[in-house]
């Protein structure tokens, strides 16, 4: 089915905006009844069919998701379908997910929609998984989109070191990267470990793509400084999504208002509003293969309807993480997007990239690494942060660089080995048939 699919500039007014998402509803409701679950939870009962009707529709959550794997959720036949995937199941077991050839042109357009651009003259280095998760194949859909080369750097994979990956990111003169924020981190650490400046000796780098974590203002700054002031630009999604927000020039969040009905969830009421601090709720307005009618992705959001310097006619939203990732030490509470602000406030003098935090229920335990010459003074002003910030017991060690991660994995080229069956006396022919 061809769809007509809004742009931005399409609308001038959050008037507007909202009547684009009306008018997209009644269809996504139809779809949504050909899928075995939605049937079978309305049967017996009058279900949705307009925008008038969409109050009343219940959550949809994780849970129903994998209750309904493979296919409990597919509303159209199998043989039209274009990929599957599936989530990478961290927090139990996974979900589906599965798009139609239409699905995947909806979900490349949102993904293209970076202020930076990407068009051909760009050389694309895509640094996430392509194994069943979305991420890979949604960042090389938008760039085939959009006329760019692709180059398939996978992550995860033995085939594809941190070592490797700094060689192409130099030799090819790759000028825009996706991965998330740590890969980030990680690929600059394994160009320092190859006497190579991250800050200097990649020119062509014009923006580096980043989602999969909780990124604040402080950190995104200390990394765009570590590569010489190239922009990080940051976006929200999830595989049973893609893309859902993108980040203006201005640095904020906007959601996709146009391609999906944005709801924040409070739990403590069962309330649903267009904005406020909750949980994200989704519908997608262009998805036949797998249509979510109010998706509580359970991450944890702030949603404004403040206009924003950058002009565009979107919701923002800020991302805080998932729901209960707050962990209780002593008489307060601790969160990662806190921790984060507090260690990369330090000095970048200080050097300090990877951290790691453990919240017992009597003490926090923070360990970082940070060179020999600042490495105590680094521990002082992180732990007085801490007190000043949080209140919590604290326990701050500074580590050797190194210490977190091995410069062994930041420098070795080892690749996947081919299969193996015959070997000459003094080889190691345990590597038989292994492909590692």
């Amino acid at each position: 089915m061809t769809l007509s699919r809004p742009e931005p500039g399409d609308w001038s007014s959050s008037a507007e905006l909202a009547e684009l998402q009306r008018s997209q509803l009644p269809r996504v409701m139809a779809q949504a009844l050909k899928s075995p679950f939605y049937a079978a939870r309305y049967e017996g009962r009058t279900p949705p069919r307009d925008a008038d009707d969409f109050g009343g529709v219940e959550l949809t959550t994780k849970q129903d998701l994998r209750d309904q794997y493979p296919f409990g959720m597919l509303a159209v036949p199998r043989e039209q379908l274009a990929t599957y995937h599936e989530s990478s199941g961290t927090a139990g077991r996974p979900t589906a997910s599965y798009y139609t050839e239409g699905d995947w042109v909806d979900l490349a357009e949102r993904f293209a929609r970076k202020w930076t651009g990407i068009d051909p003259s760009d050389t694309f280095l895509v640094r996430t998984p392509y194994g069943l998760v979305i991420t890979g194949h949604l960042a090389q859909a938008a760039g085939r989109l959009r006329g760019a080369t692709v180059i398939p750097g996978d992550a995860r994979s033995l085939a594809t070191p941190l070592s490797r990956m700094v060689r192409v990111l130099k030799t090819l003169d790759v000028t825009l990267t996706w991965c998330n924020p740590t890969e980030i981190t990680m690929l600059a650490a394994a160009a320092k470990a190859a006497g190579l400046r991250p800050d200097q000796d990649f020119p062509a780098l014009r923006a580096m793509f980043t989602a999969a974590e909780p990124l604040t203002a402080v950190r995104r700054r200390r990394l765009s400084e570590v590569w010489g002031g190239v922009p990080l630009v940051e976006e929200y999604g999830s595989t049973e999504t893609g893309t859902i927000a993108g980040q203006c020039p201005e640095g904020r969040m906007h959601l996709w208002a146009d391609r999906a009905v944005f709801e924040v969830y409070h739990p403590e009421t069962g309330e649903l509003t267009t904005s406020g601090r909750g949980q994200m709720v989704v519908t997608p307005l262009y998805r036949d293969a797998m249509p979510l009618l109010r998706y509580n992705l359970a991450d944890e959001v702030e949603v404004s309807e403040a206009p924003c310097p950058c002009g565009w006619l979107l919701p923002t939203v800020t991302v805080l993480g998932r729901a209960g990732d707050g962990h209780r030490v002593g008489d307060g509470t601790v969160t990662q997007q806190r921790l984060e602000e507090l260690v990369f406030s330090l000095p970048a003098a200080y050097e300090v990239l990877f951290w790691r935090a453990m919240a017992h229920r009597d003490v926090l335990r923070i360990e970082f690494e940070a060179p020999d010459e600042v490495r105590g003074q680094a521990v002082k002003e992180l732990g007085e942060a801490v007190d000043r910030e949080l209140g919590v017991p604290h326990r701050v060690t500074g580590l050797p660089l190194g210490g977190l991660v091995s410069p062994e994995a930041l420098r070795t080229p080892r690749d996947i080995l081919k299969a193996r069956y015959l070997f000459a006396e003094g080889e190691d022919w345990d590597k038989a048939i292994m492909y590692f």
